[in-house]
């Protein structure tokens, strides 16, 4: 039986410390704040950043390096015999692409999942593709059954301020600046490829009920067939963790028979949506 890596890139919200834990490895993804070079959860804190972002610095997300990706497939292989790759979504960064195109000088010994997942979704993806491994899937098995599961999962996402998605050109000066005086929260939604927009409605309040009933729905439609052991419900947020438990409570209470995972929302997404924002995601576990 071959023996496989899992790497993922710490856009899952595995800290470098868990992934040892796990028995797995965390690419850090780049950060240029002030044109400085930074990585994440390496020479980058989650607090760290959230003081910049308030400082209002220059801050820029990257990819890896080809050469930091090669020299960490390299040296994984030199324990290993093959490698499953699980970056974040293609659809919100290029380092999927990269990647895949990388292993194409690996002879398919690194097999590079294009799931299109973020966050604690991506984590679950990880979690699914240890236990393919350890009931004896091959790296290219794995990717088989994590592509084919790819849709599989859904997330819903609320800012506490619009400054961000104005400042990456999501909103208009003029929509963030009335939404900010009628107290308008937007609900975005990541499925699939694209954060994309999916409700607004006013106050704090309304934006987590909004977010508990589309996972609802969600649960009560495309979910149906499925028991709560087949799926997963996540929690994610940025910067507050006061906040994250008491959201943590409220989907408990909402949805008491689910496992909740829960994890920061990868710096790479807090870039465009700022501090404060809260996320629940679904994913169904992948049967091994």
């Amino acid at each position: 039986m071959s023996k496989v890596a899992i790497v993922t890139d710490s856009n899952s919200g595995i800290t470098q410390a868990r992934a040892k834990e796990m028995g797995i490895t965390v690419l850090p993804m780049p950060f240029y704040i002030n044109e400085e070079l930074f990585f994440e959860d390496i020479t980058l804190t989650q607090e760290k950043f959230y003081e910049r972002l308030q400082e209002d610095a220059d801050i820029s997300t990257s990819q890896p390096s080809p050469g930091d990706v090669l020299d960490l497939w390299n040296g994984l292989l030199e324990e290993y015999d093959e490698i499953v790759h699980i970056p974040m979504s293609s659809g919100l960064s290029s380092s999927c692409e990269t990647a895949a195109s990388l292993a194409e000088d690996f002879d398919g010994k690194v097999c590079v999942v294009n799931n299109q997942r973020i966050s604690v979704t991506q984590e679950q993806s990880v979690v699914d593709a240890m236990a393919l491994r350890d009931v004896g899937k091959s790296a290219a098995e794995i990717k088989e059954v994590l592509e084919a599961e790819k849709f599989e999962s859904t997330i819903y996402i609320t800012v506490d301020t619009l400054k961000y998605l104005k400042k990456g050109g999501r909103i208009t000066p003029a929509a963030a600046a009335l939404g900010t005086v009628l107290n308008l929260k937007p609900v975005l939604q990541i499925q699939g490829e694209k954060l994309d927009a999916f409700a607004k409605v006013r106050g704090w309040k309304a934006a987590k009920k909004t977010m508990l009933n589309a996972i609802e729905a969600d649960l009560k439609g495309r979910f149906v067939n499925l028991q709560p052991k087949d799926l997963v419900l996540g929690l994610a947020y940025t910067g507050n963790e006061e906040e994250a438990a008491q959201w943590r409570g409220e989907v408990h209470e909402r949805f008491p028979e689910f496992e909740i995972m829960a994890a920061p929302l990868s710096l790479s997404v807090a870039c465009h949506i700022g501090q404060g924002a809260l996320a629940v995601t679904c994913s169904k576990r992948v049967k091994a």
